[in-house]
């Protein structure tokens, strides 16, 4: 086998932390970007987590009576234009497809058929999606209507960022419709819940929850809901939202329904999705300067499993061992893969650390004999002999280790990475010279947290709801009374 010879050094994030991304996702084969500028393909290796993403993700929607669906990529222009604020919110970022056919003239393909009007390819799917609510509910009966669609999305990005910013990626959007103002804000606030809980416990990735700003929310809304992570140098990236649509939508595409006396009622409606930026927010969240580093609840393998020989006899023992150890922890659910290419063992592990692998478990004739193993833990370069009676266990014990260690560092990251300010000058300072949050008191005027965000490149991330809502103050901005605090950062 020819082994492979063209990996590149990675950088460190001390020396450059988006050098050091790239470098991460290039070596553990996540993603590529593609001829389309913008737009990105997600390699077989990234794309298989964010199946495990899905995997758990629609599981627990279902749990909550959530149904799937797909809705039309295109969307008639006059949809988006039934709703003022969500199309401003959106109208720069829409790509518009005007013709319907290509003819060949003088050797190249040049448009032919104009449409009457024009499509937006699916910016989010609210319009679409609303049209076709309106036509499913009638009665209270129908209430309430739990729809979820995973599906590509497509807004123009300027300044893309491989997985984290790209005109093309993937999503789950949830839509869903109530018939009171009660049900529909309960939803919100369960949904950002699920999403909190996924990463917490799958992708050990520490959050704030909290409510956006005004200007930070979703258009269109009354109010959005969202989950912000820390990453390794500090910035904020939303991971989440969801967001409180109140009867905006409703009104402007008549999805309505009439109660039990009859009488005609908009309905309440919510809606909330996570995308493939979670790959980004691995890669930023785990990693460390030896590559990319995956919780194992969430990865395609757990375990890489190394055979070692030097003769045909000895491969043919080795590799019937081999089969032996993966259907062993396979039968305790452990995903495993083992490496029987060809060609020294060394480059397979260099390949298996920089991919993440959180276990590497190699076997020779040597360790046959001795009737053990040698398992490497991917997160502390730990390396052990381990029998064959204690091995099962021994996986299952560091995989969990590694998962609940990747969770605690996160959450110290984010908490010796937070800091409370009183006034401006002190702000502006700890942006310059500090990474992570800022806590403080911001007023309602829109014109402080614009300013604020001229001056220093911060934005209002989020209020957050354990302390953050209702907490009086100054603003730190005008001085004038704030109800409540707010989380600040540089972000992605």
């Amino acid at each position: 086998m020819k082994e492979k010879t063209e990996n590149l050094k990675i950088t460190t994030r001390e020396n450059d932390f988006s050098q050091w991304y790239l470098d991460v996702i290039r070596e553990a084969d996540l993603a590529e970007n593609s001829p389309v500028r913008g737009c990105m393909v997600i390699k077989p290796c990234g794309y298989a987590i964010w199946e495990n993403i899905q995997k758990v993700l629609d599981s627990e929607f279902k749990k909550l009576g959530t149904q799937n669906a797909y809705f039309p990529l295109l969307i008639p222009k006059s949809f988006l234009e039934k709703e003022a604020e969500h199309v401003e919110g959106f109208a720069k970022e829409c790509a518009v497809v005007t013709h319907h056919r290509l003819e060949e003239k003088n050797g190249k393909l040049v448009p032919a058929g104009e449409l009457e009007e024009p499509f937006i390819i699916r910016p989010t799917s609210e319009t679409i999606m609303y049209d076709s609510f309106s036509r499913w509910i009638h009665s209270y009966r129908d209430l309430p209507l739990l729809i979820n669609q995973w599906c590509n999305i497509m807004r123009w990005e300027m300044r893309p960022r491989l997985l984290l910013r790209t005109s093309e990626f993937l999503w789950q959007e949830g839509h869903t419709a109530h018939a009171t103002k009660e049900e529909a804000n309960a939803k919100t606030l369960e949904m950002i819940e699920v999403y909190k809980k996924f990463f917490e416990e799958y992708l050990a990735i520490s959050l704030v929850v909290g409510k956006k700003t005004d200007t930070e929310k979703f258009p269109g809304a009354d109010y959005t809901a969202t989950i912000e992570a820390m990453m390794q140098d500090g910035k904020a990236l939303q991971a989440g939202t969801s967001h409180m649509l109140g009867q905006n939508f409703s009104k402007s595409f008549d999805v309505s329904f009439l109660d039990e006396n009859q009488q005609k009622q908009y309905v309440w409606q919510t809606s909330w999705g996570v995308s493939t930026r979670i790959l980004g927010a691995l890669v930023m969240a785990h990693s460390d300067d030896k590559g990319f580093i995956i919780p194992p609840k969430i990865a395609q393998f757990q375990v890489v499993i190394i055979p070692i020989w030097t003769t045909d006899e000895e491969k043919k023992v080795v590799f019937a061992e081999v089969e032996k150890i993966k259907i062993e922890l396979e039968k305790e659910g452990i995903r495993c893969k083992a490496d029987a290419r060809e060609g020294r063992p060394g480059f397979k592990y260099f390949e298996w650390e920089r991919k993440g692998v959180p276990l590497r478990l190699e076997i020779g004739p040597k360790d046959i004999q001795k009737n053990s193993v040698v398992i490497v833990d991917r997160l502390q370069g730990k390396k052990e002999f381990v029998s064959n009676e204690k091995r099962t266990q021994y996986v299952k014990v560091v995989l969990e280790n590694i998962q609940k260690t990747l969770l605690k560092n996160s959450k110290k990251l984010r908490e010796e990475n937070t800091r409370e300010v009183s006034n401006y000058e002190e702000f502006k300072e700890t942006v310059k010279s500090k990474k992570g949050f800022i806590y403080t008191h911001l007023c309602k005027d829109n014109k402080c947290v614009e300013t604020i965000k001229e001056d220093t490149g911060a934005t209002a991330r989020c209020i957050p709801m354990d302390d953050g809502e209702g907490n009086k103050g100054k603003c730190i901005y005008c001085n004038k009374n704030a109800d409540n605090k707010v989380l600040f950062a540089v972000s992605y």
